[in-house]
């Protein structure tokens, strides 16, 4: 018996080491990578141009992906992964303790009602150009529409696991959002000059916040823009950002349910019983910990050290993404999704505009 007990122990030790040693040094990379870009990300001029911790994670996980990581793949492969895929969907769920309900009540239904028809007109346009026009592929239309009508890098990421998309895809998707989003940070203080004068948008820098936040793409995008015109928008902008990506939970969990109605049906109309709706767990985990977090029940410096350690695992899955990318991919990819991200980028600019001065002329 002795024996026996002896030999459950040194099994169980062995496996335990091979599951999770053999993740070690790809979580040890993607990590290294993190904490680089987390720190760049702290430079002022990092800041005001709006290059967050996730974009530059990405952006140098390309870098050694097609250069040096070809040769250290054997032995990272499956810590990248890990971190591509399971750190991910951690950290969409930490992601909830930067929002609250009482968030919602700041920008009131008006506010509301701007950032789900922004949404909803803005994907929508995405599926019928991307998939009638461009002739993409229905994956690279979905992320692409995700990544520019909620919140940039974080939506396309949190898209991925319900849609299965490919890494060059999301990558293009990524790459959409920081090109635009980037242009965002310096044409919004110029509509805002002009907007002083057509007062489309109303007159208060409040007002205008409001439009930044349902139309930028990313949070830091939005937070730079917001702070060029003033802190009264930056303000106003913020709120209304996440607003929006607080819509991201429910989008993920129509989106599983509209894919799986669509693989169920076969080409002759006919149901197929092995389809099943692939439902995004970890959607529903994310409001639960936003209705956790709007419950005030942690200090907050507890909060803050839980949304580092969030924006720790995000850029380890931008990493890991950017390591497992292959330029020639992209080069593949062509023209059309930037063409369709800038039909995007155009319409959240016209026809934004356009929905935040309706909605607030009925709400005033």
């Amino acid at each position: 018996m002795e024996y026996s007990m002896s030999s459950l122990s040194t099994t169980t030790t062995t496996s335990f080491s091979d599951r999770y040693g053999r993740l070690l040094p790809g979580l040890m990379l993607s990590g290294a990578i993190a904490w680089g870009a987390i720190a760049l990300g702290k430079l002022e001029w990092m800041q005001s141009h709006g290059m967050s911790a996730l974009t530059l994670a990405i952006m140098l996980g390309i870098a050694l992906g097609n250069s040096v990581y070809g040769r250290l793949a054997p032995a990272c492969g499956a810590g990248v992964t890990f971190s591509k895929q399971t750190l991910l969907r951690l950290g969409i769920i930490l992601y909830g303790f930067r929002l609250t309900f009482q968030d919602i009540g700041q920008v009131g239904l008006a506010g509301i009602a701007i950032d789900a028809l922004v949404l909803a007109s803005t994907f929508g346009l995405a599926m019928f150009l991307g998939t009638k026009v461009f002739k993409l592929e229905l994956n690279s239309a979905i992320l692409i529409g995700a990544g520019s009508s909620i919140c940039g890098a974080a939506a396309v990421m949190a898209t991925e696991p319900v849609v299965k998309g490919r890494s060059e895809d999301v990558t293009v998707a990524v790459s959409t959002v920081v090109v635009f989003g980037t242009i965002a940070i310096f044409l919004y203080p110029l509509l805002y000059q002009l907007n002083l004068g057509w007062q489309v948008l109303g007159a208060t820098p409040a007002a205008f916040g409001v439009y930044i936040g349902s139309t930028v793409h990313e949070v830091a995008q939005v937070v730079a823009a917001g702070k060029s015109i003033g802190q009264e928008a930056a303000n106003a902008a913020v709120i209304a950002k996440m607003v929006r990506v607080m819509m991201l939970a429910p989008f993920l969990v129509i989106l599983s349910a509209v894919l799986a109605r669509g693989k169920a049906q076969g080409a002759n109309g006919s149901h197929d019983k092995a389809s099943k709706l692939a439902i995004p767990w970890f959607a529903f985990i994310f409001i639960a910990v936003v209705a956790f977090n709007s419950l005030g029940l942690l200090p907050a410096g507890t909060v803050a050290t839980i949304t580092e350690l969030d924006t720790v695992l995000l850029a380890m899955a931008m990493a890991a993404l950017g390591l497992t990318t292959h330029m020639s991919a992209i080069r593949r990819a062509g023209i059309k999704p930037l063409l369709l991200a800038g039909v995007l980028f155009c319409w959240l600019i016209a026809g934004g505009a356009a929905i935040n001065h309706v909605v607030a002329s009925l709400f005033a």
